[in-house]
């Protein structure tokens, strides 16, 4: 059920020359399975390969070689199903879907149509502005991926190479139920976001392990909820589909351009095609790339080289008691339990690594002040650099002796800040370099009561100023900081200017 402290965010609206034009999306989004093997073969699924080189006889579909299913893919995809509280089939079947692959050698792709392995879930995308959107989720199904062509070695030649070839794909097809780019955006990060939670595919979309296929119409004000009362689609405009879009940048520019495009065909008295397009970043424009196939286009029959998959639910259940803390749950246990505002929690699970080293540095401590730590002083430092949090120098033991530090009142919030750059550029451990390089926090008020004395005695006229404005008793503050080198206790400087300046 949707979170009801959320609310619906609203609908993209265009304004056209005639009308104003809502949006309507479907994503089918196909996520490469994170295995070492291949769906059918036991060939490497390693990018960045040399070509042609990670290809196994029934990759390149030489004469007599049967398919084997890879098991671990199949977990894989049980395993994403689960983490999108969907149903899992323990029933399904491979299909041929026909159709003229230039690099994949059998010249079908082995699918999964009529029976896939996965069945409806249900994703929650969370939008900037505290809105948010249930996404239904149709189906997930196994695919094989095909090889890739290329066309710019030779003027006269294309060559193909092989590697992806076989490779496991998980295609997770939405419900129409995206209402603008935003959302789609969102959605797609959302799904990337879990999935790497799971470890069920890396989410790599300059690799093109992660890419989607972006269904576009448009419709009427009031015309998706009497499809929603109904289920009955012609409701809705003609779709187009935008192929292969692996940014999520590109997806938001394609969305708006082909809304537009259709907008200026229904208003100008045409029809929108149903057809595959592609999208030009360059020129800011979607073509057209080949007319919209149905399923029966395909000529779809069961692959009669592979027998059903039938699965235990023994088996799904041992998975689903397995299943890591998903985003979500993370984030609200970080709410409830370390009392981070709803805006940290999901900075901090943004991605698994990131709350993962959280986790271990707000264990047993103060969670809003580790939260603070790992947010403002570790990520923006790594951002600086340019770095990732799995490439961080400084460790989570390494962090929490700081906030240690801060805790027991060794040292100031400004030595922690020294410390940590220490800590960051040298490593070490941080409770042995405050004991080495003398930076404790000095505590003893009498010493801290000496130099106020000394700057008093020294500043009569300073003195009166702050006795008729008491803002200017930071001046004393600030002159007894200098004195010990930022050493001093902060709280026991202020008290003690203040009953010295009465």
């Amino acid at each position: 059920m949707l979170d009801l402290t959320y609310e619906l965010p609203k609908p993209k609206v265009i304004a056209g020359a005639k009308h104003d034009w809502e949006l309507v999306i479907g994503m089918e989004v196909h996520a490469q399975v994170s295995s070492n093997a291949k769906l059918f073969s036991g060939a490497s699924t390693k990018f960045g390969a040399e070509p042609n080189s990670n290809v196994a006889f029934v990759d390149a579909a030489m004469p007599g070689m049967l398919p084997v299913i890879n098991e671990y893919c199949v977990e894989q995809a049980v395993r994403t199903g689960l983490g999108l509280k969907a149903d899992i089939n323990l029933w399904s079947a491979f299909d041929r879907k026909n159709y003229f692959y230039p690099d994949l050698p059998q010249g079908y792709q082995i699918s999964q149509l009529y029976h896939p392995i996965v069945g409806e879930g249900e994703v929650l995308v969370e939008l900037g502005d505290g809105t948010a959107r249930m996404v239904r989720i149709e189906r997930i199904h196994m695919e094989q991926d095909a090889g890739k062509s290329i066309h710019d070695m030779d003027p006269a030649m294309s060559f193909v190479d092989l590697n992806r070839t076989g490779v496991c794909l998980m295609e997770i097809v939405s419900r129409p139920d995206i209402r603008g780019p935003e959302e789609a955006a969102a959605y797609i990060a959302k799904l990337r976001q879990i999935m790497r939670y799971l470890g069920t595919c890396d989410g790599n979309m300059q690799n093109g392990n992660l890419r989607a296929d972006v269904n576009v119409s448009i419709c009427l004000p009031g015309a998706y909820e009497r499809y929603q009362e109904t289920q009955d689609f012609s409701h809705l405009g003609t779709r187009c589909e935008i192929k292969n879009m692996n940014s999520m940048r590109f997806i938001q520019q394609a969305i708006e351009v082909e809304a537009r495009r259709q907008i200026a065909i229904v208003e100008g008295g045409g029809k929108v095609e149903q057809e595959t397009r592609l999208y030009d970043p360059d020129k800011g424009e979607t073509r057209s790339m080949r007319s919209k196939e149905e399923a029966h286009d395909y000529r779809y029959f069961p692959d009669p080289d592979l027998l059903p998959l039938e699965i235990e639910q023994a088996w799904v259940d041992d998975i689903k008691a397995n299943l890591p803390e998903l985003p979500d749950e993370k984030k609200a246990r970080f709410i409830k339990d370390f009392g981070l505002t709803d805006y940290d929690a999901s900075v901090l699970t943004a991605d698994v690594e990131s709350a993962n080293y959280f986790d271990e540095v707000a264990k047993g401590r103060n969670g809003k002040l580790a939260a603070n730590w790992v947010i403002n002083e570790l990520f923006g430092r790594l951002k600086k650099d340019d770095k990732d949090i799995t490439d961080s120098p400084v460790s989570p033991a390494q962090l929490g002796g700081v906030i240690d530090l801060i805790a027991s009142d060794a040292i100031s919030g400004k030595i922690a800040k020294d410390l940590f750059e220490i800590v960051y550029t040298e490593g070490g451990n941080p409770a042995e370099i405050v004991e080495a390089r003398g930076m404790k926090q000095v505590t003893d008020t009498g010493a801290i009561e000496a130099a106020l004395d000394e700057i008093i005695a020294a500043n009569p006229d300073q003195v009166e100023k702050a006795k008729v404005n008491p803002k200017l008793a930071g001046w004393f503050v600030g002159q007894v900081m200098k004195a010990t080198g930022g050493k001093a206790n902060p709280k026991a400087v202020n008290d003690l200017v203040a009953a010295k300046l009465g």
